[in-house]
């Protein structure tokens, strides 16, 4: 099989490497090219969850917003990470925001298109909570190190 445009592109980042060539056609056919200036959102807390992106040039914040104290940031996402967990869980609804930092530019991939084809290949859903949950329990790990970091010297 050859691999060409957005196939390519899906196949080259970081978060799917070694992925089969079927599998990057998979998800081939529900991507698209996306492009976000400084100061954009990729999306809003609460807003419907319908897509996550595959950063490949730029940097992304991701921030909570707080009672009396605004904008959070809690990671700042680069080239060759993931923006976006909320599509694949119900109620698909975006739990934070995130913002470009400077011109990104990103793939986007349905999120409502990947969940049935996850139906439809078990083996390709399998794949995919794999490597979701690996991207998760990172981030989890690493905001429990700025936690002790945070709040460690005050114990």
């Amino acid at each position: 099989m050859e691999i060409r445009g957005l196939d390519r592109l899906i196949c080259e980042h970081p978060f799917f490497a070694g992925m089969s060539l079927d599998y990057c056609d998979l998800i081939g056919g529900c991507a698209r090219n996306v492009r976000f200036d400084t100061g954009r959102y990729l999306f809003r807390e609460g807003e419907p969850a319908n897509e996550f992106f595959l950063i490949r040039h730029g940097r992304v914040a991701l921030e909570l917003t707080a009672p009396e104290r605004g904008s959070i940031r809690f990671l700042t996402l680069n080239a060759g990470e993931i923006a976006g967990v909320s599509w694949l869980v119900p109620p698909y609804r975006w739990l934070y925001d995130a913002q470009a930092l400077e011109l990104t530019r990103a793939v986007s991939i349905d999120g409502a298109c990947l969940r049935q084809k996850a139906e439809e290949n078990h083996d390709f859903g399998y794949e995919m909570m794999k490597r979701f949950m690996t991207m998760l329990v990172q981030r989890l790990h690493a905001a429990q190190l700025q936690i002790l970091d945070v709040y460690g010297a005050r114990a």
